[in-house]
């Protein structure tokens, strides 16, 4: 028993050298989008950041018993329902310009319905084994089947809810040919993330030390998360914005990333690796696709939008200049105009009078 111990003992403090190793500044230098400091001015300095607070909530029980959280805003009748699907680390609270604007654009026509992924945010930590990509698609067909039962859907993805989109229409065609009349894939890829991107960036000695880390010590981990995010954070962090960025916007990415439970992290790593949706594009050949990339996203280069874009003939291509990963939070106005116009292609809405910012692609 008490060999047993000291093996513990001894198991214990070798992972603590492995994340007090790591959380030091030669295990991984920062990379990446140039990122403004300090920023000319502070627009969201006053934001109500916690907006999406005071909206319906909901829970819809995923098929293994996890509980995913839900936020509903607009009327439970309104002829269209938009549901939005949040990225890595990220929560429902990523759209937070979406929901802020959106529904003051469409108004009663649409109602907009959104999630937490399993593991992230409010929503209940889920198996190692159930942290795939193709779970993620039969998440959100639970979430469809539960809050959004009846009447055409849109459905809107960043990164890894882009790639759950495109898991759930390989596994349901026949609900995406009967009910999905839009599709948005924001800073997403169908497949190839494996040569670039968030791939290469996790294929790093640090990076394996980490999942050692976790897998010996979860709880070690996870107690010390100041030291797990100089190796997380770098990563997460690497390509979310370009360019001058709001202090406050900043803090408020910085902190949704932060809450994510190390051990969230560690169980979707291997989700990029074998993430390959490209079954799923021979359903959307007719459907009206919103696809959307920043010039400057390390974490899911543009060249993914471009070939989703080849891939889906009835798409937009729409390609930021000056936007790394998270340009639906630095260029809202952009990318709200987008899937403004997506839902005119789609026959959810009537085109507006207000003069669309057109952006090269």
């Amino acid at each position: 028993m008490r060999r047993r111990s000291r093996a513990a003992v001894r198991g214990g403090l070798a992972t603590a050298g492995v994340v007090a190793a790591l959380a030091g500044g030669h295990a991984l230098r920062r990379i990446g989008a140039r990122v403004l400091w300090p920023a000319r001015r502070d627009e969201y300095r006053d934001e109500n950041f916690e907006l999406i607070d005071g909206d319906r909530s909901g829970i819809v029980l995923a098929e293994d018993g996890v509980e995913l959280a839900t936020r509903t805003c607009g009327p439970e009748n309104a002829p269209v329902t938009v549901v939005f699907v949040h990225g890595f680390c990220n929560t429902m609270e990523s759209f937070h310009f979406q929901r802020r604007d959106l529904e003051k654009r469409w108004g009663p026509k649409v109602r907009l319905l959104l999630f937490d992924l399993r593991g992230h945010g409010r929503s209940g930590a889920p198996s190692t084994e159930s942290c795939t990509v193709a779970q993620l698609g039969r998440d959100l067909g639970a979430v469809i089947e539960a809050a959004a039962p009846t009447g055409p859907v849109v459905l809107v993805g960043h990164s890894l809810g882009g790639m759950a989109v495109l898991a759930a229409a390989a596994q349901f065609p026949e609900l995406f040919a009967a009910r999905v009349i839009g599709i948005g894939l924001l800073s997403t890829a169908a497949a190839e993330v494996t040569s670039a991107g968030l791939t290469q960036l996790l294929r790093s000695p640090a990076i394996d030390g980490f999942r050692v880390a976790v897998h010996t010590a979860p709880t070690l981990v996870q107690a010390s998360r100041a030291a797990s995010r100089h190796v997380i954070t770098p990563i997460l962090h690497v390509s979310a914005y370009h360019g001058a960025v709001s202090p406050t916007l900043s803090r408020f990415t910085t902190l949704m990333i932060d809450r994510t439970p190390v051990e969230t992290i560690v169980k979707f790593l291997k989700a990029f690796e074998l993430h390959d949706e490209s079954a799923a594009l021979p359903t959307l050949v007719d459907t009206p696709v919103l696809v959307l990339g920043g010039v400057h996203d390390l974490v899911i280069p543009f060249r993914n939008s471009r070939a989703l874009a080849r891939a889906l003939p009835n798409s937009e291509l729409v390609r930021l200049a000056d936007a790394a990963h998270m340009a639906h939070l630095q260029f809202p106005d952009i990318v709200n105009a987008a899937l403004d116009r997506l839902l005119v292609r789609a026959g959810a809405i009537e085109s507006s009078q207000q003069e669309s910012e057109v952006v090269g692609g």
